[in-house]
């Protein structure tokens, strides 16, 4: 399974605790592929970088451009040729969009309430909140599952 993980659950599941947090840890236990492309990673560096961030991630001995690299590492980074005008209401969701296409991910998670989740699903690729990107992965291992 392929994922994209919108910048503000990566934000949430690097500084917090939660279903957020499973999800990158996911991620890093290879339990599926995380996708993401330079636009959206740089997204991530800028918003890690705000003051508010600083003592959470000091306390816990990370640094923006640490916690940045080490995604780059675990992540597929796909590169789109362009990013087509899908979200009217915030342009900076068309390249969470654009990096789901071109890396053909299974889904998106976001937490995003206004402007992606309303969506639901672009070209086949849903849109769902942390919670059902973790309830996907948890029925995928049961062994109940047929995969």
């Amino acid at each position: 399974m392929r994922f994209v993980l919108d910048t503000n659950l990566l934000v949430s599941g690097v500084i917090a605790t939660g279903l957020p947090r499973r999800l990158v840890d996911g991620a890093k236990a290879g339990e599926f592929d995380l996708c993401t492309s330079e636009v959206l990673l740089v997204e991530l560096l800028d918003v890690l970088s705000r003051s508010k961030f600083a003592a959470r991630l000091e306390q816990a001995g990370l640094t923006p451009q640490g916690i940045v690299d080490d995604l780059r590492r675990i992540a597929v980074v796909v590169k789109p040729a362009d990013t087509p005008r899908v979200v009217l209401t915030d342009p900076d969701d068309d390249h969470v969009i654009a990096a789901a296409v071109i890396g053909q991910a299974d889904l998106i998670a976001s937490g995003d309430q206004r402007d992606l989740l309303p969506m639901s699903s672009f070209r086949g690729i849903p849109i769902v909140t942390a919670r059902e990107a973790v309830e996907r992965l948890e029925a995928r291992r049961s062994p109940s599952s047929s995969g």
